[in-house]
């Protein structure tokens, strides 16, 4: 793995390590405004569940040695999957995390396929 590689791969772990700390403590309440409604569970346990999963994913980028290809595309496919998140906040205008406009709002929905590109090419290369 080159070493912008092996750099992108824990400093996207470290976000998400940050990102999954947050959800469980300061910034649990701006993590609800992206909880989609169709979504069967109860917001703030979305949330929790959500944080959780983002610290396992960060922790396993920056440390796993072995099957980081599969690591980075459980990360991709994370992307993926709380994406919907991302668009209910755009769709019923909710604020959060300074995203106060339709037009902020609107703008971070491109950065999620950034996010999954990022996992899949920081760990290509597998098991090294």
């Amino acid at each position: 793995m080159t070493a912008l590689r092996h750099i992108a791969r824990v400093a996207l772990g470290t976000a998400l390590i940050g990102a999954g700390v947050s959800h469980l403590t300061v910034a649990r309440e701006e993590f609800r405004a992206q909880v989609p409604e169709f979504v069967p569970l109860d917001p703030d346990t979305t949330v929790v569940i959500s944080g959780v999963k983002e610290v396992l994913l960060g922790t396993l980028l920056v440390f796993a040695r072995k099957r980081r290809g599969l690591v980075g595309w459980l990360a991709a496919l994370f992307f993926v999957v709380i994406f919907p998140g991302n668009i209910a906040q755009w769709v019923h205008q909710r604020d959060g995390f300074g995203l106060d406009t339709d037009e902020k709002r609107f703008v971070r929905l491109f950065f999620q396929p950034v996010l999954v590109a990022w996992a899949l090419w920081s760990t290509r290369g597998g098991k090294r």
